[in-house]
């Protein structure tokens, strides 16, 4: 029998489209409707698989869910929320998945809508998955297996709840940790937003007269420079403070790089190339 009777997903995108995917493939829900704006792409994404109902009509589309899902850009997470919580039904769970957290669980909390619906609660969470692509076409089943989700509960969740989306992410495939949103976003500063800024920043050095001699190392470290720039324009101005102190260590570490190297003291930079190595040989492939 699914966990759910049904899943409301808020944006039909890649990670919404994957959602919906690995709950139909693992059974997790018997209905999966998806939310959006566009009526075009919420029946690709019908057809593709991802749901099984679209609609435009929100208030429609959460009738009768008992988890939402809310996939949206991350500055537009918190009103989207505050302005579904009055219609849901009691009982109805309701999670994000979106990039920084505490800005919106400590919003969502102390919000009057969210504190007015004692029997409709959320729950913070982040999926470590994802890509430079977008749009339901690139949506597929497997995006979470394996990897990590994070869920940031704080003093005032209610713990059936967050036990509910814990399960919900591990029936999708991933490894769930649980952390407060500070620590949160301290945490993908460093592993996620960080290497965005960098290569990109890598990317826009690069002059376009000897972009024709780039080769898979080049394409390798700067492929997420791809990836939509208003939403990340909305994650590093949510996480602007923990972005700029990861950035800081980055840059006392690219000094003592160029300094040993301008220095000839071989030993310091090479030692830097092994930590590097061996971080990376650590994850794997």
């Amino acid at each position: 029998m699914p966990e759910f009777q049904q899943i409301a997903i808020f944006g039909v995108g890649l990670i919404g489209g994957s959602i919906g995917l690995a709950a139909r493939k693992h059974n997790v829900a018997a209905k999966v409707v998806g939310i959006g704006r566009s009526q075009e792409k919420l029946s690709r994404a019908q057809r593709l698989g991802c749901i099984t109902e679209g609609t435009t009509d929100w208030q429609a589309g959460i009738r009768g869910a008992d988890l939402v899902v809310v996939c949206s850009p991350v500055e537009s997470i918190v009103p989207m929320i505050e302005q579904m919580v009055p219609f849901c039904q009691p009982g109805t769970i309701i999670t994000d998945a979106g990039s920084t957290k505490q800005e919106i669980v400590d919003t969502l909390h102390s919000s009057e809508s969210i504190r007015g619906r004692k029997d409709v609660y959320f729950v913070g969470s982040h999926p470590m998955a994802g890509s430079d692509k977008s749009g339901a076409e690139h949506a597929v089943a497997n995006l979470f297996q394996d990897r990590v989700t994070i869920v940031t509960p704080v003093a005032e969740t209610d713990r059936t709840a967050q036990a509910t989306v814990r399960k919900f992410w591990e029936s999708l495939g991933s490894t769930v940790m649980e952390m407060s949103p500070a620590q949160h976003d301290a945490s993908v500063a460093v592993t996620s937003h960080m290497p965005h800024v960098i290569a990109a920043l890598l990317a826009a050095s690069t002059p376009e007269s000897m972009l024709p001699l780039t080769s898979t190392g080049w394409g390798d470290t700067t492929r997420i420079a791809a990836g939509d720039i208003d939403l990340w324009r909305q994650i590093l101005t949510t996480n602007r403070g923990h972005v700029l102190q990861s950035l800081a260590n980055f840059e006392k570490l690219l000094t003592a790089f160029r300094a040993s190297l301008e220095a000839g003291q071989d030993e310091h930079w090479i030692k830097l190339l092994k930590q590097g190595k061996h971080h990376r040989d650590i994850v794997g492939s």
